[in-house]
């Protein structure tokens, strides 16, 4: 098979699975217990800590509940768990998160029961610049005492065949400090015990994270990958700082750059009346990652 014919016939793989992968929805509970609040308040060493019980949970800082550990023979080589309700029936699958949106009607509160909600919404086969990708927008939903409080998509892009481009070489200098203009300035470096954490805290096995030789051997990759969620807590950090009175009410956001451990990095943000725009800079790319907040 000519590699032209090979490409069209895994672009009719993803097209079929987009006309025909439904997965049921999911529910969850979780009791929202302020401990891996107090946990990621001291991996980002905060100034303070919201973890005392009925306060208000910081957005996306759920993230650390509705966790799920599969068996360590479930897991793929990558370290990514091979099968998952929400994981695409594709042949050697691979996976990248590409952003999402949140909406918040009000606060979640910690130590009191909450509800998920899960379900696939979209599922789009496109051809990109490197080859055929599918497109899965996943939304949870969050209520507590029976009150719908935040509501969050993701969208999660997934190739098939493994054959992943190697990423252009990328030539790391952890000396170099980023610049911006950007009124609120937050500047941060994720080490190898921040993103060990990270992975902790969230669950996340993927290896690019972790195993350094994995990362730059396989992978192709310069050195261990920052997590994507982290950038954009990061980004949200500083408006929890600069601005500790506003409550966010909407976020969107993108990932389109990857960062490494011990870059330096800044995560900064341009204030309106309406809400803030914000990206996370670093010396070799602008924008990392981007995104937009308003406030309630």
């Amino acid at each position: 098979m000519s590699p032209a014919d090979a490409s069209a016939a895994d672009f009719s793989v993803l097209e079929e699975t987009a006309r025909t992968w439904h997965p049921a929805g999911t529910h969850a509970t979780d009791a929202l217990d302020p401990a891996p609040v107090a946990a990621l308040s001291a991996v980002l060493d905060l100034p303070e800590t919201v973890a005392t019980a009925g306060r208000p949970l910081p957005p996306l800082w759920h993230w650390m509940h509705f966790l799920t550990w599969p068996r360590q023979s479930d897991l793929g080589p990558d370290g990514h768990v091979r099968d998952g309700h929400f994981l695409p029936p594709l042949p050697e699958r691979r996976r990248m998160f590409a952003g999402g949106r949140l909406e918040i009607r009000t606060p979640l509160t910690t130590g009191h029961p909450a509800e998920q909600s899960g379900r696939v919404v979209k599922v789009q086969a496109k051809k990109g610049r490197s080859g055929g990708l599918l497109f899965v927008t996943v939304r949870n939903e969050f209520s507590q005492d029976g009150e719908l409080r935040v509501a969050e998509e993701q969208d999660i892009v997934y190739r098939s065949g493994g054959g992943a481009p190697v990423p252009a070489a990328v030539t790391l200098a952890p000396a170099a400090e980023p610049r911006s203009d950007a009124p609120w300035q937050l500047p941060w470096t994720a080490d190898p015990a921040v993103l060990f954490r990270i992975s902790a805290l969230t669950a996340n096995t993927h290896r690019i994270h972790y195993d350094a030789t994995y990362v730059t051997d396989v992978e192709g990759y310069p050195g261990l990958v920052v997590h994507g969620p982290l950038l954009a807590l990061m980004m949200l950090e500083v408006v929890r700082r600069q601005a500790p009175e506003r409550t966010v009410r909407t976020l969107s956001y993108r990932l389109h750059k990857p960062a490494f451990c011990r870059e330096q990095l800044l995560a900064c943000g341009e204030p309106s009346d309406e809400g803030v725009r914000l990206r996370i800079t670093g010396p070799r790319e602008s924008e990392h990652a981007t995104a937009e907040v308003t406030f309630a």
